[in-house]
């Protein structure tokens, strides 16, 4: 071959391999141009720069290969990227080893053509909203890193994909809804494995002692599964671990001897399961930055040697059975952070430097048997947040500066042998909600400064030596919702200032001293429910203003008042409440003398005001009425012959007991017990003595018109386009459905002009009536929870029971109505969809409809909605029923909900039982708190997370509140604590 045809041929190469080169690139352009087309609603900057006339190279989030013509990288993570990707054709990019998707909003299925991207080294599709099974991936055998943690796949796990990834270094799979497996074997083969992360993924039995191979584990979490059988010893080969999370699980046995192997360790949770035996093998664990091991069966000393520990910032032992006391320089080596060790069994001291370092924010012992006085260390302490040392056996006086310090949420000191005061330091405690400090021997006079702690909501001094007046500024205090002072040696009147705290709910002031007259001004606080001033030297009348109260508690037994009990107060339920007090009396308490008939010339001018006050307002009713009556006759007449004069058609659901006149006769304005965007609904009496609700919904045109016939004035601002369509769903949903927890439909009567739909009458409105309106009801735990599992029951039958599933999309309070004996229906239906069965809609509608409050979060990121947003609209009910909160309250903070409120309590013990509704009995505290746990997991931000409403309904059932709740503690014959590990929260005390 010549120079000249070598040159020629070399040229036709690169002439190829630049036009290769060229069609590569554009080809590349084309799928990276679809992908940004799939994701053209997220809200991102970064696709700004990706520009057809640009090289793909200059994209942002794009790495190319060293020839700068292939893309090799796509990292496009914590982008706020909403939409669904496109597998075909981002596997189609043949040099992509990188794919980094996680942290956004990403939605829809994961096909089978992932499998095609088979050069990826690195797969992030976690903390985004996928739905579906994850693919067969069994192509990437190069993969080094896989990250599909808490994305929404659900369905089996494809883990035998796993089998011929060897060189897989991060495998995390948790928080998603997989269905419950065994621990998979294939996992243990994955022997360069370093970072293992299978929590909250359903993974069941034992921990397969083949765990020990997996020598290069840094990170081990299979926490909130359901692990059974004992930790296995194996596992102290795993030399290298630097995180081991067991917690929430059902392990038993001791902590397998060896532990002590993994120095390396430096946070270790296994707390909620049922381990026993001691910690000696923990004692040897010195690297250790976190140690939480509560809500088990341990016992014997607490070792001396974690005092030592040099890094330990967090340590929550509590609900445990620990003997011992606790080492003197615990937590004084590092920034220590908490401490929770209560509910054990702990005895001598509590340690004094655990803030020494000054960042402490939480110590936690209460009910262990600890000793001695309350170091002066921690009046110093501005971190701390919570101090909580109850129901110990402290003595000595109370620093100072305790009650003063900045931070501090709670301080719970009761059940000791305390003494001292409070101090004017409290002046500073700008963040004090709660005093617990009971049954002590405090005394001293309550500083005006108390009136400072502006956040004060509870004060409980009960059972104390605390003497003289109570300061006027405690008015001041406008949070204040609970004042407890009873069993003291208080004196002088009770402050008129108490008016101003308009929180007041709970006031106990009995066995004192105080005297003068009870303040007019304590019937004026809106929200009083318990008032107790027995046992006083109280004077004077009793105010009239009480008869406005209405209190579950009231005792003004025992003190010197005297003249007539008010009318309103002389009811059975009160009849204790006034013993003790000769100088009354009262027409109806039998026990009381009756009252002169007479009562002075006062009482007679007020009388005669009255009825001079009552004739007057009589004539104007009379007046107002007769012009009412005269002004409206003819609109009625309307009205009726509007009705009369329309030819109706009668298709009913249930032998009926009534013709269609009956109740076209009675659509009345006087009638008329609600009105709503669906409608207005009558109350209808029937001749047989039966009740009817009747919804009346004007038929109208696409333009908002009626159809025929004339307007009448009542109805006229109802004529949108949607009431016949919610007309027709709500017939089509609620003519077939037959459930005992679901409202009936006897009938539809329809005309031209108008629907009407008959329904059971439910005489006790609805839970959001009975909860937050004028109409409330003091609801027992035992109702409410009734309530929830029935209206839980009516949503299975909905989701579950019926020939195709059907989405309420608009479940709420006021859409469940109550009956005489308060059992609920799931009503209102307007709404409502009926999951079509074709493939391409999912199970799910595409319209927006909800009520604000109630609304699943995926509303904000699709309109493809499923079962499981009214399983999220549930969940907020049942935070409604738990806290008595609507689920939208200015306390919440602006445009917060309570699914918001309530998850930013679930830090500690205390903050989640506060959220319960301070109506509900403390014994039902705790059982509460389990119907609240599936409250949360109903409003999980992930659909695929929630449960169905059949697993609802068992949890709930399983939820039934006993008569024995909580922590139920005895003796054996071994004097061991015996414990019923019901449902507590997996937070610190």
């Amino acid at each position: 071959m010549s120079p000249e045809t070598a040159r020629r041929r070399n040229h036709f190469f690169v002439f190829l391999f630049i036009g290769f080169i060229s069609s590569a690139c554009s080809d590349e352009l084309e799928l990276l141009m679809n992908l940004k087309a799939s994701l053209a609603e997220s809200d991102t900057s970064i696709f700004q720069s990706w520009r057809s006339s640009d090289s793909v190279c200059n994209f942002t989030g794009i790495t190319c290969d060293d020839t700068g013509s292939f893309v090799k990288e796509i990292d496009l993570s914590n982008q706020n990227l909403r939409g669904s990707i496109p597998f075909d054709s981002v596997c189609q990019l043949q040099s992509l080893e990188k794919l980094s998707l996680g942290f956004n909003h990403l939605h829809g299925s994961v096909t089978e053509e992932l499998n095609k991207c088979s050069k990826l080294t690195y797969l992030d599709l976690g903390n985004n909203f996928f739905s579906g099974v994850v693919p067969d991936i069994s192509s990437m055998n190069g993969l080094l890193y896989l990250y599909l943690n808490s994305s929404g796949f659900s369905g089996t796990f494809p883990w035998k994909s796993l089998e011929n990834m060897t060189e897989l270094v991060v495998l995390s799979v948790g928080d998603n809804p997989f269905d419950k497996t065994p621990f998979p074997t294939e996992v243990l083969k994955l022997l360069k494995l370093n970072w293992l992360y299978m929590a909250n993924c359903s993974i069941g039995g034992v921990i397969p002692s083949g765990i020990g191979a997996l020598t290069e584990l840094v990170n081990f979490e299979i926490s909130s599964n359901y692990i059974t059988g004992e930790i296995p010893r194996e596992i102290s080969r795993l030399n290298k671990l630097w995180q081991l999370e067991l917690f929430n699980n059902n392990l038993t046995g001791k902590l397998p001897v060896g532990l002590r192997n993994l120095t390396k360790l430096e946070f270790f949770d296994a707390s909620t399961n049922y381990l026993e035996g001691d910690l000696s093998e923990v004692r040897f664990l010195n690297q250790l930055k976190s140690l939480q091991m509560f809500e088990n069966d341990l016992s014997g000393d607490f070792p001396p040697e974690i005092g030592e520990f040099k890094q330990l910032v967090n340590l929550s032992l509590y609900r445990n059975q620990l003997t011992g006391s606790l080492p003197r320089n615990l937590g004084s080596w590092s920034d220590f952070n908490f401490i929770d060790v209560s509910e054990n069994y702990l005895t001598g001291p509590i340690p004094p430097d655990m803030c020494k370092n000054g960042q402490m924010t939480e110590l936690l012992m209460l009910q262990n048997n600890l000793s001695g006085e309350i170091p002066a260390s921690y009046a110093d302490c501005k971190t701390l947040t919570r101090f909580r040392v109850s129901n110990n056996k402290l003595s000595g006086v109370v620093p100072g500066g305790i009650w003063g310090l900045p931070r501090t949420e709670i301080i719970d000191i009761a059940m000791n042998n305390l003494e001292g005061g409070i101090t004017s330091d409290i002046q500073n405690a700008k963040a004090l909600g709660q005093i617990f400090a009971a049954t002590n021997q405090l005394s001293g006079e309550l500083p005006p400064e108390i009136a400072k702690a502006t956040s004060l909501n509870t004060i409980d001094l009960s059972r104390n030596q605390f003497s003289g007046e109570l300061p006027e500024t405690i008015g001041e205090l406008s949070q204040l919702g609970s004042l407890h002072l009873d069993n003291n040696k208080f004196t002088g009147e009770i402050p008129k200032s108490l008016r101003s705290c308009g929180s007041l709910s709970d006031i106990n002031m009995a066995y004192n001293s105080f005297s003068g007259q009870i303040p007019t001004a304590l019937g004026l606080l809106p929200t009083l429910n318990s008032l107790n001033l027995s046992s006083n030297q109280l004077s004077g009348r009793i105010p009239s203003s009480l008869s406005s109260l209405r209190l579950s508690l009231f005792d003004l037994s025992h003190n010197r008042l005297a003249g007539a009990i008010p009318e309103s107060l002389s009811i059975e339920a009160y009849n204790g409440s006034f013993a003790g007090n000769p100088g009354l009396c009262s027409q109806k308490v039998k026990y009381f003398r009756p009252c002169p008939s007479d009562s002075g010339g006062v009482s007679r001018a007020i009388g005669t005001l009255i009825t001079c006050f009552s004739i007057g307002s009589a004539l104007v009713l009379v007046l107002l009425a007769y012009y009412c009556y005269v002004k409206n006759e003819s609109r009625k007449d309307d009205q009726s012959r509007s009705l009369k004069d329309d030819s109706w058609n009668v298709k009913s659901f249930h032998v009926l007991s009534f013709m269609e006149d009956d109740i076209i006769d009675a659509i009345k304005e006087e009638n008329m017990i609600g009105k709503g965007g669906s409608g207005e609904v009558y109350r209808v009496s029937l001749e047989n003595g039966v009740d009817v609700a009747v919804k009346h919904i004007w038929n109208s045109d696409s333009c908002g018109r009626k159809k025929s016939g004339s307007q009448t004035p009542m109805l006229k601002k109802h004529l949108g386009s949607q009431k016949s369509l919610e007309f027709t769903a709500e017939v089509e949903m609620l003519s077939s459905i037959r459930h005992v927890n679901v409202v009936k439909l006897y009938c539809s009567i329809t005309s031209e002009d108008s629907s009407l739909l008959v329904y059971e009458y439910l005489p006790n409105g609805s839970l959001w009536d009975r909860l937050h309106s004028s109409k409330k009801l003091g609801l027992d735990w035992q109702t409410r929870y009734d309530i929830a599992v029935g209206a839980a029951k009516g949503l299975e039958y909905l989701h579950h029971g019926c020939e195709r599933p059907v989405i309420h999309r608009d479940v709420k309070s006021s859409n469940i109505l109550l009956d005489e004996h308060l059992k609920p229906r799931i009503a209102d239906f307007g709404l409502a969809k009926v999951v079509q069965t074709d493939t391409t809609g999912g199970g799910s509608t595409h319209v927006i409809a909800g009520t604000h409050g109630y609304m699943a979060p995926e509303y904000g990121y699709t309109y493809k909605v499923n079962e499981k947003s009214d399983v999220y609209s549930f969940g907020v009910v049942l935070m409604e029923l738990v806290t008595g909160k609507k689920p939208m309250e200015a306390e919440f903070g602006e445009n917060k909900d309570i699914v918001y409120w309530v998850c930013s309590k679930l830090k500690t013990k205390e903050s989640v039982l506060s959220l319960v509704d301070s109506s509900i009995h403390e014994s039902y505290r705790e059982e509460t708190i389990k119907v609240l746990k599936i409250a949360i997991m109903c409003t999980s931000r992930l659909p695929a997370l929630r449960p169905t409403m059949r697993a609802v309904v068992k949890m709930l059932e399983e939820a039934e509140p006993c008569k024995l709740v909580g922590i139920i503690v005895s003796k054996d014959d071994d004097g061991k604590k015996e414990k019923d590990k019901g449902f507590s929260p997996n937070i610190l005390m």
